[in-house]
């Protein structure tokens, strides 16, 4: 008896260690799938961003091609202008599109370099940014909120802590809030930013997007007349404070190259009736210099996307300024 139970003991003792042994092979084996499967996603996503970049490239030559030519104009018909444009790579495909960003209204061009509230005046840029606003004919929102919007965001980008006007906003507006922070008083870096500006809301913010940009680091506000989409009058329309039929007129007198310089556009009946001053003529320009791409690769699955600012200058010197991953 003796003897079987020892036999017994040994037997289970076995089956203990086989079935302890199959279990860490097992949980060796998940974890080593585990590492494999996260190395090569590792792999993928690295080759997706090395396509992005190539995107990136491919965008350089793109401008210095179109600007090879046409040295002193920047207009929709040029090779640039393509709209979103795929391309088949192996194992994926590279997505991208080309944007002007002197064709939308730079929200840095609020910025402001005086510390002096009592000296600050309305800018066309200011007074542009307002009428854009109530061009868009968001429900609820007057002149009044258009104005206080745009106090807020030209607090937001000053350099000092003083408040401009009765809308603006700073450091003490931000702290008391639920969840507090201060205000940048610098350049925007996204468009997004405006979600967390005094004033804004999301259907503001939503309707805005489709006209508005960020040129990183500038204030420069020169709109191109020759970029500017059709489907967006309303932008021409806040610069000028003409109608919208007007600026839709405006707009369809271009030829598809454009116009040549900016006084075929002053010389328009629709745009000389308006009586012009100096000031407004200086918003526009018919040569851009900052452009955007929008570029998506996947490979295998794995996604990529890269927003990359470019910066052409005399018409043969293409440089990044600044890139963003992710969606903008």
């Amino acid at each position: 008896m003796n003897k079987l139970m020892i036999k017994g003991v040994a037997l289970i003792t076995v089956m203990l260690v086989v079935a302890l042994a199959a279990v860490i092979a097992t949980q060796m084996l998940a974890r080593l799938q585990l590492q494999i499967q996260r190395t090569s996603n590792i792999n993928n996503n690295q080759q997706a961003y090395w396509y992005a970049m190539g995107a990136e490239a491919f965008t350089k030559r793109v401008l210095f091609t179109a600007f090879e030519s046409e040295t002193d104009i920047t207009h929709l018909g040029q090779i640039w202008a393509q709209g979103e444009t795929t391309y088949p790579v192996d194992f994926g495909e590279i997505s991208g599109e080309i944007i002007d960003l002197h064709a939308c209204f730079n929200l840095n061009a609020l910025r402001t370099q005086t510390s002096d509230p009592s000296s600050r005046i309305k800018t066309p840029a200011r007074v542009a940014f307002e009428e854009l606003i109530l061009a868009l004919n968001v429900e609820g929102i007057s002149e009044f909120e258009a104005e206080y919007m745009a106090d807020a965001l030209s607090d937001w980008l000053d350099e000092d802590s003083s408040i401009a006007s009765a809308g603006g906003a700073e450091d003490n507006d931000y702290a008391a809030k639920e969840f507090p922070y201060l205000s940048a008083n610098n350049y925007l870096a996204s468009v997004n930013e405006l979600r967390v500006i005094e004033h804004f809301s999301v259907p503001v913010i939503n309707e805005l997007k489709k006209y508005v940009c960020i040129i990183p680091n500038s204030n420069l506000y020169k709109v191109n007349i020759n970029t500017i989409s059709d489907e967006q009058p309303e932008l021409l329309q806040a610069m000028l404070s003409m109608s919208r039929a007007d600026a839709e007129q405006v707009l369809s007198a271009r030829s598809n190259e454009g116009f040549k310089n900016v006084d075929e556009f002053f010389n328009l009946p629709e745009i000389i009736k308006l009586k012009i001053t100096e000031d407004q003529k200086q918003q526009f320009v018919v040569d851009s210099e900052y452009f955007k791409l929008k570029a998506t690769a996947n490979f295998n699955n794995s996604y990529f996307q890269l927003n990359s600012t470019l910066h052409v200058a005399n018409n043969n010197k293409i440089s990044v300024i600044s890139r963003t991953i992710g969606r903008d």
